[in-house]
């Protein structure tokens, strides 16, 4: 049986030319490339919005067949909007003509304007991505972080540029969802949220500024319907499925809980609940069975399991 997650969401389709939403022109040093650092499940949807929306991208991981695999399914995204009638046969191939996929940090830094973040929310990982990325990107450039819950006050501190550091929180599918939170941290200046909110603005994102708390506004909310829908499950209040009905069809969420979990992967999930556990305290604790599952290595759409089991092409069982 097909899911129906997905169909809830805003179909993907090109952008309106760019906007200046609100008044914002166009800041200084943003002709640059954009460079997208993390090929995953965010990674490849932000650099294909970049891309889609006429700016020069880079697309960096360090293994190859992350990028094999992003490319791919950016293909077969531009494909699908086509044959939607929500792109033409010419703008699909000018979005592709505009990614370049890399392997270094030093290539996907080179002349950037901006690099994006999108690796895993892992704090030793980002801060040895922040600090090679330092070191390499132009000195002018904007570092940001798609981090969903950590600080970026403390991120911005592992770089010699902390006042062009910042959170530039997508949503997943970037594609699909039209909401970015833009977070400066303590040293962030002024400037840098200007730029970003610009970027938003090009890119077809309402933009929205939240300050640097755990969880920021929406993971925190997020996370606690997450993590209680978790509990429910465990103490037999209902199945996943009708806790997933309910949100859609009684709260007019796009997606359940369940859904949206597996999506973005159970175990980002348990990561963030445990940050937000130790900085917010007990009403973030982590539900043991949804810690279960991530040992069992069911992560969700990523792994072919995770509360729904899922099949080639997304199709999932009920």
């Amino acid at each position: 049986m097909g899911s129906t997650a997905e169909s809830a969401l805003p179909a993907f389709s090109l952008p309106r030319e760019a906007r200046t939403r609100q008044g914002r022109d166009a800041p200084g040093a943003a002709d640059g490339p954009v460079a997208v650092i993390g090929a995953g499940t965010m990674g490849h949807g932000i650099a294909l919005v970049f891309a889609r929306s006429g700016f020069r991208v880079r697309l960096q991981d360090v293994q190859p067949r992350a990028l094999e695999s992003a490319r791919s399914r950016i293909e077969l995204l531009l494909e699908r909007a086509v044959a939607r009638g929500t792109a033409s046969p010419e703008q699909r191939q000018a979005a592709l003509s505009r990614l370049h996929y890399v392997e270094t940090l030093a290539e996907g830094a080179e002349g950037c304007a901006l690099a994006v973040e999108a690796v895993t929310e892992d704090p030793d990982v980002k801060r040895s991505v922040f600090a090679e990325l330092d070191r390499v990107a132009p000195p002018e450039a904007i570092l940001a972080t798609n981090t969903s819950a950590l600080s970026i006050t403390e991120i911005a501190g592992w770089t010699r540029r902390p006042g062009r550091v910042v959170g530039m929180h997508f949503f997943n599918p970037p594609d699909r969802m039209p909401l970015v939170e833009v977070v400066p941290g303590m040293t962030t200046e002024p400037e840098t949220v200007e730029r970003v909110r610009w970027y938003c603005d090009r890119i077809d994102k309402e933009s929205i500024v939240v300050a640097d708390r755990p969880g920021f506004a929406t993971s925190r909310l997020s996370a606690l319907i997450g993590n209680e829908a978790w509990y429910m499950f465990m103490e037999g209040v209902a199945s996943p499925p009708d806790i997933d009905r309910a949100a859609r069809l009684g709260l007019g969420h796009p997606m359940g809980p369940f859904e949206l979990g597996d999506l973005i992967g159970l175990d980002v999930r348990l990561s963030v609940l445990r940050y937000l556990h130790a900085t917010l305290g007990e009403r973030f604790r982590p539900c043991p069975l949804l810690v279960k599952y991530v040992e069992a290595g069911y992560l969700g759409r990523k792994t072919g399991r995770g509360v729904y089991v899922y099949h080639e092409g997304g199709a999932r069982d009920a």
